[in-house]
């Protein structure tokens, strides 16, 4: 029986350098949004302990969500 060989329908991941910048860019935005609506309530931490909070709630942010999302509408975008 001969095999038939179908093209594969896995979309080609970015590369590894436009999934840096997209995960920067995403740090980016949710540090300055964390920062900007959370700001004035660390103001009266302790650097360490506002950066503490601040990756506590960015990094779990992009990870799970930015990044994922951003990758797929990118990949939309590029059908």
């Amino acid at each position: 029986m001969a095999s038939v060989r179908t093209r594969s329908t896995n979309p080609v991941a970015p590369s590894i350098h436009l999934r840096a910048v997209i995960t920067w860019l995403a740090v980016y935005a949710m540090i300055m949004v964390t920062q900007v609506l959370l700001g004035p309530l660390l103001g009266a931490l302790a650097l360490p302990v506002r950066t503490l909070v601040v990756t506590a709630i960015v990094v779990p942010s992009v990870v799970y969500a930015l990044v994922p999302v951003t990758l797929r509408v990118l990949a939309a975008l590029r059908r």
